[in-house]
């Protein structure tokens, strides 16, 4: 340990690290869970058009080939979008997005995602007060 740091009276340190609680970066900026979300639109994706185009050319080897391709182009613009879309703003700020989104524009989701807790009122705040 270091002598610098800070020990209370019980013997605890009184400093911890503010990213102790973080989730880990694991490719291009993203979190675990963003991969998962990243990895299963752009997988989604990626069968959707490998069926359309296996229906046309009589194939199913594109399939699985349209899959993991569009699952590597996902990871890869979709991290790098991410990740400067992320960049300066809290940990959380992706799934705050996300249900706020889905909130005001999809309200028949809004109790699945949890929106009645945001607070989408939009206008001018004011304390209510005389300035003198």
């Amino acid at each position: 340990m270091s002598e610098h740091q800070q020990f209370l009276a019980d013997g605890t340190v009184s400093f911890l690290p503010h990213r102790l609680n973080r989730h880990p970066v694991v490719v291009r900026g993203l979190t675990a869970d963003e991969l998962w979300i990243c990895c299963g639109l752009s997988g989604v994706l990626g069968l959707l058009i490998g069926t359309t185009l296996s229906l046309l050319f009589s194939t199913f080897a594109l399939v699985p080939t349209f899959a993991v391709v569009s699952i590597a182009l996902g990871v890869f613009i979709g991290g790098g979008f991410l990740r400067r879309r992320k960049r300066g703003r809290p940990d959380t700020w992706l799934y705050r997005q996300l249900q706020w989104r889905i909130a005001t524009r999809y309200t028949v989701f809004n109790a699945w995602v949890g929106g009645h807790g945001l607070i989408t009122r939009s206008g001018h705040w004011t304390i209510r007060r005389d300035v003198p």
